[in-house]
């Protein structure tokens, strides 16, 4: 049994339009960057893997997959209760974070685009594939009779800077970590039909498609950046020792991230008949393994430790999400949420401390 949360009724700006959710730190965030340092990335060395990419992401393969079909028109009043709050809270969270992606990437595109043609180009087509996901998920909310008001969130959300080295980290993370949850709920879902409540999770295999292929991009500008030899401006992400500090560092934030948001909606997930946990770990096992062909180093998911530390920040997470909606009054909160918040804390010191992988020694190995 996982525990978790009951989802909160949904509140409103106006009739039909959500209200955002409360920012947090598993709320999905907007991004801004030093567009001057990507403009400045030497993509020299893999120029020609590059070009291939942005060829693929041209001719646009699922520009036809993402159609409303007549499956789509009806009522979908029969979702109700706790099932119909999770699925709404399921679908502002992955809008939100497809709309924060198609900011970024946008912004990108413009900002380089005469410094950099090619690398703007791979953005605006990534901008194309964001955006038409998260207008999809926005009109699937609606047949629920809620939407989100994008303008608002563009105007009113917080915009956290990032530099670019990190963008490129949590960017190509947070795309490969996004292609094996919507896989591995398709195949789901194909093995059992049953619990398919709404046509949305037969675009999932279309939708990690473009997952993958966004990743691949970024891997592609990771790797530019291990052999490049250009000058101080160009960021250093591979083989120092900073460097493995900082891969362990945000494949960590990204793991615990995820466990953290599967197991406080796990409501959702128990709906389509998944198991909470055996999801989290396969996600996050399959993501490590992936990223074995980006990263110099990957975590050891095989430690004894690695998920029950995981799971154990949760735990506390669960307990400061329940300390933060209850009526006491602020200065006995500021007490209550040390005890839980120390706890994560340790267990993310501990498992930052187990020994990673070193994936250069099975480069050629690792899938």
């Amino acid at each position: 049994m996982v525990n978790t949360l009951t989802t909160p009724e949904s509140q409103t700006l106006k009739p039909g339009v959500k209200a955002p959710v409360q920012e947090t730190l598993l709320t999905p965030r907007f991004y801004t960057t030093d567009f001057d340092a990507v403009a400045n990335i030497d993509i020299s060395a893999h120029e020609a893997e590059i070009r291939a990419i942005v060829d693929e992401l041209r001719a646009d393969y699922n520009r036809h997959h993402f159609v409303r079909d007549e499956e789509f028109k009806q009522n979908w009043d029969h979702i109700t209760g706790e099932k119909r709050r999770a699925f709404i809270d399921f679908l502002e969270r992955s809008c939100t974070s497809e709309f924060s992606g198609f900011l970024l990437f946008k912004e990108l595109s413009r900002h380089i685009k005469d410094r950099n043609p090619l690398l703007a180009e791979a953005f605006n087509y990534m901008a194309r594939d964001e955006a038409r996901h998260a207008g999809f998920l926005n009109k699937s909310m609606a047949d629920l009779n809620l939407s989100l008001d994008l303008n608002y969130l563009t105007k009113n959300r917080t915009y956290t800077f990032f530099p670019a080295e990190w963008v490129i980290y949590t960017v190509y993370l947070s795309e490969k970590i996004g292609y094996w949850r919507y896989i591995l709920v398709h195949q789901h879902i194909q093995e059992h039909p049953e619990y398919q409540f709404y046509p949305l999770f037969r675009k999932f295999e279309s939708w990690c498609q473009d997952e993958n292929r966004h990743g691949d991009f970024f891997k592609a500008v990771l790797r530019c950046l291990e052999t490049s030899r250009s000058a101080s401006t160009q960021p250093k992400l591979w083989k120092t020792w900073k460097a493995k500090l900082w891969v362990r560092f945000f494949l960590l934030t990204v793991f615990a991230t995820h466990t953290m948001t599967v197991f406080e909606r796990a409501t959702f997930y128990e709906s389509i008949g998944i198991h909470p946990r055996k999801y989290n770990n396969r996600v996050i096992q399959e993501t490590n393994n992936t990223s074995a062909r980006a990263f110099p180093i990957i975590l050891n998911t095989n430690h004894p430790e690695f998920f029950w530390r995981l799971e154990q920040c949760s735990e506390n997470n669960l307990k400061l999400s329940a300390i933060n909606s209850s009526e006491w009054p602020n200065f006995v909160k500021f007490f209550q949420r040390i005890p839980p918040a120390i706890a994560i804390f340790w267990n993310m010191l501990k498992l930052y401390l187990i020994k990673p992988i070193d994936t250069e020694a099975t480069r050629g190995t690792v899938l």
